[in-house]
């Protein structure tokens, strides 16, 4: 995570997600939550400190109680400048204290709380060494939909992280491919997002060939040539929120057989697409859009699901997948990005950011969804 704050969001909004936070973890039946440096603690406070170290942070929060920061106190200054903080009690801790007393405190010595999953270990292990009657469970598990539905701000925010992303795309669909690498190729791709807005690039897959058929092909060395397929899937932050989408170019003119898979998985992007609306479980979009690969005989090289969410993060709760029986609601945001991958041979995926709006979905992500030929 980058430490940009967006400033849509003022302190006021803090202070809601976090009364929020606390009452649903109440609802969960937890003592309360324990949020570690990283993107809940972003979302929740506005905070990132300027390095995660061994030195313990952690904000505490309760239902009925004052939100604390638990933070070294080499770094409270940092952290009074958060736009959450006036809606915080900071309990600073100085080296050479025990950060875990000072944390044990703020407590319930028999309770059952919520833990950032990328809390470290050793302060895990630290909490449970004070109170040993204490017992976790990890944010993802107790409150997976803590950060799924977004405001008004977030949509604006992921919007425009979207469009960013289809500037790019609308770029790097006039660069050369043919004789370069896949390395030169993607270094295009997060120059591009970064000159459209993004501080942080997280990802720029760029497969080629038969590299197509590895959806999370790490990039090399491979020389573009006439004739391939070509997916291209890219994303990152921008002002703190993600972008991610995924478009099949190809190198000079296809064969008939890439156009018809290149086809059916549009076909089958759009079947997912139609298939948002309130109420309608997340493993409803996933058999929408298998459905489709899998009536046209492909169905065994259409191998992830079909969506993951996405927001301070490039991938988070909920997922597109079968078994998820949660439904949709509106102010969600998931990708829809269905695949088939041959192989040896080529691979194809077309990706949008969708939300859910009130009475079905909108895409974040605009350009071509046909086969763009490249040069």
């Amino acid at each position: 995570m980058t430490g940009a704050v967006p400033a849509s969001f003022t302190a006021d909004d803090y202070e809601a997600r976090m009364e929020r936070a606390a009452r649903q973890a109440a609802d969960a039946g937890l003592a309360g939550l324990l949020v570690a440096p990283g993107p809940d603690l972003v979302w929740l406070t506005g905070y990132t400190p300027t390095a995660v170290t061994e030195r313990l942070t952690l904000l505490v929060l309760a239902a009925g109680r004052d939100p604390v920061l638990v933070v070294p106190t080499l770094e409270a200054p940092d952290a009074e400048r958060a736009l959450g903080a006036s809606a915080l009690t900071l309990r600073d801790w100085t080296d050479g204290k025990d950060p875990y007393a000072t944390a044990a405190a703020l407590l319930d010595a028999d309770g059952r709380f919520g833990i950032s999953d990328n809390a470290w270990a050793m302060h895990l292990l630290g909490l449970q060494k004070a109170l040993p009657g204490t017992s976790y469970a990890s944010l993802t598990e107790a409150l997976p939909m803590l950060r799924a539905v977004k405001d008004a701000a977030e949509l604006e925010l992921l919007a425009a992280a979207g469009a960013a992303a289809d500037a790019a795309f609308e770029e790097i669909r006039g660069v050369a491919f043919a004789g370069r690498r896949e390395t030169d190729v993607a270094a295009d791709l997060a120059a591009l997002l970064r000159r459209f807005g993004h501080s942080q690039v997280d990802f720029t897959i760029v497969a080629s060939g038969p590299n197509g058929a590895n959806p999370h092909h790490e990039i090399g060395d491979r020389v573009i040539e006439r004739g391939d397929m070509v997916v291209l899937d890219f994303g990152g932050l921008k002002d703190g929120y993600g972008s991610d989408t995924s478009r099949t170019v190809h190198v000079g003119e296809p064969t008939d057989e890439e156009r018809r898979v290149h086809d059916l998985v549009r076909e089958a992007q759009e079947a997912g697409f139609r298939a948002v609306r309130p109420g309608v479980a997340c493993q409803e979009v996933d058999r929408a859009a298998r459905g489709v690969i899998a009536d046209a005989g492909y169905g065994e090289y259409f191998i992830h699901r079909t969506g993951h969410g996405i927001g301070v993060t490039t991938h988070e709760p909920p997922y597109m997948i079968e078994g998820e029986e949660r439904p949709l609601v509106p102010g969600m945001c998931f990708s829809v990005e269905p695949g088939v991958y041959l192989p040896g041979r080529f691979g194809v995926r077309i990706e949008d950011i969708v939300t859910v709006t009130e009475d079905g979905g909108r895409r974040l992500n605009n350009t071509a969804r046909e086969m763009v030929i490249v040069d």
